[in-house]
């Protein structure tokens, strides 16, 4: 695994990368470079693509690159490096470096292993308290101040060398997704000091096997072995766990020497110990920031997106469950679950889209106020909006988090919403007072939840239920009504929902083309209060004739049917068959209306 190391003029302009096999990273000034050394003036956007293959890395000039490349003193567009080569652009100095993993603790035998459990560290003092809260009150500059992750990589190992003085060298590793151990970012306190091999045996140890920091101990060898020449000035390294991203787990790695005498005593917590525990304990306490701050921008992330799905009861119990677990795949992953969906159609719209032919934006925007009106009323009530059906909007409850009161919520938002229509409709010049619309719910099993990509997500339901409720909506043009209800959701709206809230009265027993069972449907009322002309003794006449008409009784149908009041729309569905048979059932007669079209 090859590296670059990056060395300006001043002593602070310094920075290192590691070059991934096969692949070309672009180094340049720009956060869109690969590379990126922000200090070099003679550095173009994006100067020079490097790409390591098997023993050396190529090195090609961009074409974007408006100074040159100088290796060996000579201008170059393209050439070849090896491990120890250099090229120049500007005042910077690049390095080709050669980075290895040893597969064990170096082969000095192995003193000790230590694990260190959570909180374990709680009590430890530190020596240096306000150095190291000085290092710590850096660490949002490193978080948030970067251009890019590679730049926050180099700066936090930075960080760590400057928080941990025992340090001899620091660096960011990773498990790969083939088990592997990968290293991110590294750094020595001293340059000169050679190569830095971290032990993959103890990344392994402490990303993989434990998620918890790691240290090893051993006793040194000659430094003469030519084998282990890299790490044989080290004698502790510990690995402390940060994070799981999509890439996989990853951690800080830090290696020093010990004073000899004292190296057991402070691995296995004897008297002498403190310094190496307090290290690791500000490892572990940078660890814990970091994933808190990158859990709450992978929460942050996922909710900005549902914002425009979710109602705020949902998003808060969502925020509130995040920050303690992390807003993982099990909250928000399709599952199937019990929902109640709402499918609210804008009627009219095709009437006026002919007649707005002239001016589309103009109708663009009253449908949105119309959409507007429709999703925000389904937020309003705890539930989500799903697809906008170009006109339509898909509501529904009981996901992410099941509810009792799913159906009452879904049957108050479509209240709310035809409230709203209602009134605009006696609103002369209202944008919407044109509009009508049709909702119809339905209640039962469906696969519900979050499907897309890390940068584009979009929440759907899908089942059975989603084509009962929209052919519940169709229905309501044909029986005259707002709103309908299949029958599992009146049941629970005639049992649990208050009369200031709503009523509901069945219509009778349909069935729809394209489907083999009947179905029984509702009407969704709303308080007597604001439908004063249909009372509840109204209400209980019309079921009365329902019943009547289901057992072809028709004449006496006719009749509790004909109490209605001229308002009452709903009474057309049925008395318009009575009527056409002369008040008198068909032979056979099943009590199912069939349904001529959808």
């Amino acid at each position: 695994m090859f590296e670059l190391i990056a060395e300006g003029s001043e002593p602070r302009q310094r920075c290192r990368f590691v070059l991934d096999p096969n692949e070309t990273a672009q180094l340049g000034r720009s956060t869109a470079a690969d590379l990126i050394v922000p200090w070099e003036a003679q550095l173009s956007r994006a100067h020079v693509g490097l790409t390591p293959d098997g023993t050396h890395v190529l090195l090609q000039r961009l074409e974007t690159a408006r100074n040159p490349v100088f290796v060996g003193g000579e201008p170059t567009d393209s050439c070849k490096l090896r491990p120890g080569d250099r090229f120049v652009i500007g005042r910077t100095v690049f390095h080709i470096g050669e980075l290895s993993l040893s597969e064990e603790s170096p082969a000095e035998v192995l003193v000790e292993e230590v694990t260190f459990a959570p909180g374990q560290l709680q009590q430890v003092r530190f020596e240096d308290a306000d150095r190291r809260i000085d290092v710590l009150s850096k660490l949002p500059e490193v978080i948030w101040g970067a251009g890019s992750l590679s730049e926050r990589d180099s700066r936090l190992v930075s960080l760590m060398l400057a928080g941990i003085r025992t340090a001899d060298a620091v660096a960011l590793v990773r498990i790969d997704d083939e088990g592997g151990v990968k290293v991110i970012q590294w750094d020595r306190r001293q340059e000169t000091a050679g190569s830095f091999r971290p032990s993959s045996r103890l990344v392994t140890e402490a990303l993989l096997k434990r998620q918890q920091t790691v240290l090893h101990t051993w006793e040194s060898s000659d430094p003469a072995d030519s084998v282990f020449t890299a790490t044989a000035d080290f004698d502790w390294a510990f690995c402390t766990f940060v994070n799981e991203d999509q890439h996989g787990p990853w951690g800080l790695y830090v290696a020093g020497r010990s004073e000899p005498r004292t190296l057991i005593e402070r691995a296995t917590g004897s008297p002498g110990s403190a310094i190496l525990q307090a290290d690791v304990k500000f490892a572990e306490l940078v660890a814990e920031i970091i994933s808190a701050v990158e859990r709450v921008n992978h929460i942050e992330g996922d909710l900005s997106v549902l914002r425009q799905f979710l109602s705020p009861p949902i998003l808060a119990a969502l925020e509130q469950r995040g920050s303690q677990v992390g807003l993982n795949s099990d909250m928000l992953e399709p599952r199937e679950c019990d929902v109640t969906v709402l499918f609210c159609d804008l009627r009219g719209f095709s009437h006026r889209a002919e007649e707005a032919a002239d001016d589309l934006l103009g109708l663009l925007d009253r449908v949105s106020k119309a959409l507007e009106v429709m999703s925000g009323r389904v937020l309003e009530y705890g539930g989500v909006t799903g697809d906008f059906l170009g006109d339509a909007v898909l509501g529904f409850w009981g996901w992410p988090f099941p509810s009792e009161d799913a159906p009452l919520n879904a049957c108050r938002a479509a209240l709310a919403i035809r409230k709203v229509f209602a009134e605009t409709a006696e609103t002369p010049g209202h944008a919407l007072s044109d509009f009508r619309v049709g909702i119809g719910i339905a209640r039962g099993r469906a696969v519900a939840g979050k499907i897309g990509t890390s940068d584009r997500v979009s929440v759907t339901v899908f089942g059975p239920v989603v084509n009962l409720a929209s052919r519940l909506e169709t229905m309501t043009k044909q029986l005259r009504v707002p709103i309908l209800l299949d029958n599992s959701t009146a049941e629970i709206v005639r049992r649990r929902m208050s009369l200031e809230d709503g009523r509901v009265r069945k219509l009778g027993r349909v069935l729809p083309v394209g489907l083999e069972t009947p179905l029984d449907v509702h009407e969704l009322l709303p308080a007597e209060d604001e439908r004063p002309d249909l009372t509840s003794e109204h209400i209980r006449q019309y079921e009365q004739g329902v019943e009547a008409f289901l057992a072809g009784q028709w004449e006496d149908a006719y009749h509790h049917l004909h109490r209605m009041p001229p308002s009452d729309r709903a009474q057309d569905f049925l008395t318009l068959r009575i009527a056409e048979h002369n008040r008198i059932a068909p032979p056979n007669w099943d009590g199912v209306v069939r349904l001529p079209e959808k």
